[in-house]
């Protein structure tokens, strides 16, 4: 017996314009068809046909996490200050992080990933390798302090997410245990109905080597993937590389200086000397923790701050501001070049490869200089992918020109190691009686973000239409109107609810049978089941909602099909 549930006796209210502060496809539907409110910025109010499809989503989680054996807890989301303080993530999170203090003074977070947390949970729980290998998982509400949270709620403040972790003694378990999630993440994403790809990816501030991310093109993504339409290469874009090729044997002049005044851009520098900006070298002065650090790119490039401090992580990267030059006479605004540069770390683009000749700044004012050649004229400290990946940049891995696309993150893995595992001293007792320290996975999926990729995905101009997997009923029985008309519809909604079927009712009295088409246009349940203008043949319409296909049929047809 499954619930009937009645349009007239549910809360949900259809707006027929878009939110005035929507910019997404999904923001502006879950909004118009009743499935979110907002409250305030990044925090929203889950109403009834919202917390179903939530629900569902869940549900496939857990059917699929279970599956693979990993064991369902619950944590808290109020955190004492101390696990975070000890793995650096207090300060490395920086604003993100929702911090308060109780009346005594005592300091917390409302937590925004738990590796910590488990790690403890473990720690206290087990002693010896018997007792492993472990995975635990929780779907849970987690915090961020986002600065500008949009995009309804792909990008809130508040948000339900799955994490789980696993615990092995061994190098080989960890890769057992990755590959158990990652087939999990493929299983999930199937029957939830999204269209996703898995990329290579970088692992910030959770730290660990091996990292993949699951991402659902859409273009209201925020992630950008490049993908090869030559082979089976993908990735985000901040763990794209790019390969040192050194170039041999070219013979190069002199340096030469030349006088450019007023070309304190690439730009103004390539329109003076009538060259490509590729010909010019870009050098981009950051502080790495205070301190002053250059960053070397083609001049046609730009420096990607994101996969900088990816790189450089935990330190703090940013910008140099103008007081910074001030006691530095070395350092010329506007004209700075890798040659003769003091007290300075050199990073630089591999694309800036040794023997590569440059026209750069000469480290004066209104001057630049020509036949820069790395290696013979300067040297590279440490090379790091830091470019904005372009469209048509080589692939890694067969050299075809890449495609740039945007997508949802919806779920990310990462064979963590002993990053944390460190931090705790989290070991237990191996086969010859000596100590093992463990290592982790860590693996998150974003409940409430897949539902809005979902809507992103499965929309038309009429409204959603969601995978049965998740809808938030069944089928959508429509009463046309009439007394005779809505009697039908209630029969056949309770016969359907026998049957098991999850049935949505518009019974609602004094509402237009155009008002209650839209409606269930807009809601977006897989069958729409109309009992209209032959009702009182006993015959009724059944409507695919994605395809639009529509095939008249009796009462006795219908639900022998809905149930079957």
């Amino acid at each position: 017996m499954a619930q009937v549930q009645r349009m007239s006796r549910l809360l949900v209210k259809t707006l027929r314009d878009d939110p005035a502060d929507a910019e997404t496809l999904s923001h502006k539907l879950l909004v118009r068809a009743g499935y979110v409110r907002r409250n305030s910025a990044g925090i929203w109010t889950w109403l009834p046909l919202g917390k179903k499809v939530l629900d569902n989503v869940s549900r496939v989680v857990r059917e699929e996490m279970d599956a693979i054996g990993a064991q369902e807890v619950l944590l808290p989301a109020l955190l004492p200050k101390e696990p975070y303080e000890a793995s650096a993530r207090w300060e490395e999170y920086g604003d993100l992080l929702f911090r308060l203090k109780d009346r005594k003074g005592g300091e917390y977070l409302l937590g925004p990933t738990h590796e910590e947390i488990f790690t403890l949970v473990v720690k206290d729980q087990v002693s010896s390798y018997k007792d492993l290998p472990v995975m635990l998982y929780q779907i849970q509400t987690k915090y961020r302090d986002e600065a500008r949270p949009r995009s309804g709620v792909l990008r809130g403040r508040e948000f339900q997410m799955k994490d789980s972790y696993s615990f092995d003694t061994t190098d080989e378990g960890l890769a057992e245990s990755y590959r158990l999630h990652r087939e999990a993440y493929q299983k999930i994403f199937a029957r939830l109905g999204l269209d996703y790809r898995i990329v290579s990816a970088v692992s910030g501030a959770m730290g660990g080597s091996a990292s993949e991310e699951f991402l659902a093109p859409a273009a209201a993504g925020e992630d950008t993937f490049v993908d090869c339409p030559n082979c089976d290469y993908a990735a985000n874009t901040e763990a794209v590389t790019f390969a040192l090729t050194p170039v041999e044997g070219a013979e190069h002049p002199a340096v030469e200086e030349l006088d450019t005044p007023d070309t304190p851009t690439i730009e103004s520098l390539a329109e003076l000397l009538g060259v490509p900006a590729a010909a010019t070298l870009k050098n981009l002065l950051v502080k790495v923790d205070g301190e002053i650090v250059a960053v070397g790119v083609p001049g046609d490039r730009e420096v990607d701050l994101g996969k900088l401090g990816e790189h450089l992580a935990p330190a703090v990267v940013e910008l140099v501001t103008a007081e910074d030059f001030e006691g530095r006479p070395d350092l010329v605004r506007g004209y700075v070049g890798p040659q003769g540069l003091e007290k300075v770390r050199y990073l630089a683009d591999p694309r800036v490869a040794p023997g590569t000749s440059w026209i750069t700044g000469a480290n004066k004012q209104d001057t630049h200089a020509k036949n820069v050649v790395c290696g013979r004229d300067f040297e590279v400290d440490q090379y790091l992918d830091v470019v904005v990946v372009q469209e048509g940049d080589p692939c890694p891995k067969c050299g075809a020109g890449l495609k740039l696309d945007r997508a949802i993150e919806i779920g990310h893995i990462f064979q963590l190691g002993r990053k944390y595992a460190d931090t705790f001293q989290l070991d237990v007792l191996g086969q010859n009686g000596k100590p093992v320290r463990v290592t982790m996975g860590s693996y998150g999926i974003g409940v409430s973000r897949a539902v809005a990729a979902l809507a992103e995905q499965h929309a038309d101009e009429q409204g959603l239409y969601w995978p049965a997997e998740i809808a938030p009923a069944d089928v959508h029985v429509v009463a046309a109107g009439k007394a005779l008309q809505t009697e039908l519809a209630l029969d056949v909604a309770e016969k359907l609810g026998a049957a098991g079927v999850r049935v949505l009712v518009d019974e609602r009295a004094g509402v237009s049978p155009g008002v209650k088409f839209t409606d269930a246009e807009l809601i977006g349940v897989p069958q729409i089941l109309v009992a209209g203008r032959r009702a009182a043949e006993g015959v009724v319409e059944l409507k695919d909602r994605r395809t639009g296909e529509r095939e008249e049929l009796t009462v006795e047809e219908a639900i022998a099909r809905l149930s079957a």
